[in-house]
């Protein structure tokens, strides 16, 4: 398990690193722009695609850490017991949601990279199936990091499981 919560880190270390390049790509679009009237050709298209993709990158962390949209006014009225039962419940929808996604990626990333689907018009041409493969691959790591959460719940190896959850080392489980 703490493995996977590792790759997540990974993953969304990738995530920030990748805003940093498109803050990059930003300044020079701006600066290009204004100082020579020449913008860095792409630049729409490949923010587009990136933005879906950072997103996507981030969600398996957000996920195991517990940082995922929640609110507390249900869960401070209830016991242990009762919030554990809200918990797997909201895990559940997350993972109908994320595997909801999978399903209906998964034609369209495949198609995409069997006709060599692109997007974008002139100044640069992106390859579709790179973005919707990513979508897909992360859909499944959402849906597998709900379930991990689930399972680590009821066996009691939460740290918090009032605040952000994540996984209790092997040592302490």
């Amino acid at each position: 398990m703490l493995g996977t919560i590792r790759v997540a880190r990974i993953i969304h270390l990738v995530s920030a690193f990748w805003v940093i390049g498109l803050a990059l790509l930003i300044f020079a679009d701006v600066m290009g722009r204004s100082l020579f009237s020449s913008p860095v050709r792409g630049t729409k298209e490949i923010i587009q695609n990136s933005i879906v993709c950072i997103a996507f990158l981030q969600l398996p962390l957000a996920i195991f850490s517990g940082s995922m949209l929640r609110t507390s006014i249900f869960s401070d009225a209830l016991g242990p017991t009762g919030r554990r039962m809200l918990r797997t419940l909201t895990g559940l929808m997350g993972l109908a949601v994320f595997l909801g996604i999978l399903y209906s990626t998964w034609p369209n990333f495949t198609s995409a990279y069997r006709i060599g689907e692109y997007e974008g018009e002139g100044s640069l041409r992106i390859p579709v199936w790179p973005v919707r493969g990513l979508v897909a691959a992360m859909s499944l790591f959402a849906a597998w990091a709900y379930l991990s959460m689930m399972i680590l719940d009821w066996r009691g190896k939460l740290i918090d499981e009032l605040e952000a959850p994540g996984a209790l080392p092997e040592s302490e489980a």
